[in-house]
């Protein structure tokens, strides 16, 4: 069950961040100045998305740079790994799917939803390996199924299984990081994997795995931006600089794909093909939170409140982004 970070651990893992990033020579640190300003922005990105495309374009950091803010990037292996930065204290604005705010507002973390990319159901699946017995969600009663516990497929597998008529009680879930995941999976530790791009189309490409279903018409797969409330409130032209910026390399990145691919490629560790069938499957363009995104969300909050996977009933709206 998710729980609020503790003080030590908060301590602990802001360190971490700031010791990782010096290591590799980005860390400035975030410095007040008279007018309460931050003198670095720093943003939280996955191994893939947007924010990667945008981070090896660097037009972020010579718009603000203007403001005399730099911007420091730093990764984080999933959502709700970096919603515990956010958390932290180490992170301003960030990346994540559908599931990691609930999680994360159910833990206490002080955080406004500022944008959304598009739906991208293709873009999420469960699989199995390509030599399994299994041919259907169905068959997963009593199976071993990795996943990242809070991630986006966390909300896809709930519903993937209620549409095959099993409860949550009716599986085994292994929660495991996505290399972990992998790894097990690869080991046949589990018998089926939740997961994402692209992580999702390297399992496929490099090990023919299968999947049995993706997340069309079960779920949306929203790719959300988040910011601390501070930041948020007191920096809205960061916030927004930050989203105009994004939806400039959406707006190329959506016509370019195989350059894109070939761009991410060495930055992700993936060969440009396997990047081009995930970019394939995304979703382009940065929209305002509507009132129909929070009403998806709060159903998503209600979803694991009954299944008792967070502590208390959220309302998603104390969450919204309250702008000018």
């Amino acid at each position: 069950m998710s729980r609020p970070i503790d003080s030590s651990r908060r301590r602990a893992f802001a360190k971490l961040a700031a010791l990782s990033a010096a290591a590799t020579g980005a860390f400035s640190g975030t410095i007040a100045r008279a007018d309460d300003a931050p003198k670095t922005l720093r943003i939280g990105y996955q191994k893939y998305g947007n924010f990667v495309a945008l981070k090896a374009r660097g037009s972020l950091e010579k718009r603000l740079a203007a403001q005399g803010v730099s911007v420091q990037w730093l990764e984080f292996p999933a959502g709700p790994q970096l919603l515990e930065g956010l958390n932290a204290g180490a992170v301003d604005v960030g990346t994540v799917g559908e599931t990691p705010p609930i999680f994360a507002q159910a833990a206490g973390v002080d955080f406004v939803y500022v944008a959304s990319e598009p739906p991208a159901p293709h873009a999420e699946a469960i699989v199995v390996p390509k030599d399994s017995a299994i041919r259907s969600v169905a068959e997963l009663r009593g199976k071993k199924v990795a996943l990242n516990k809070g991630s986006n497929v966390h909300y896809l597998l709930v519903e993937a299984l209620k549409k095959s008529k099993l409860a949550w009680s009716d599986i085994q879930p292994v929660y495991l990081a996505p290399a972990d995941a992998r790894a097990a999976f690869v080991q046949g530790s589990v018998d089926a994997w939740a997961i994402w791009d692209p992580y999702l189309a390297a399992v496929e490409r490099q090990t023919g795995a299968r999947q049995l279903t993706d997340a069309n018409g079960i779920v949306r797969n929203v790719q959300y931006y988040l910011a601390t409330r501070k930041i948020a409130s007191g920096q809205p032209q960061l916030v927004k600089a930050l989203l105009e910026e994004l939806n400039q390399v959406d707006a190329w990145a959506r016509d370019n794909v195989s350059a894109v691919a070939a761009q991410l490629s060495p930055l992700v560790g993936l060969d440009a093909g396997t990047l081009e069938t995930a970019l394939k499957r995304t979703s382009y363009g940065v929209q305002p939170i509507a009132p129909a995104t929070l009403t998806y969300q709060q159903q998503i909050a209600d979803t694991f409140t009954e299944l008792k996977l967070i502590p208390k009933k959220l309302d998603v709206t104390e969450a919204r982004w309250n702008v000018a």
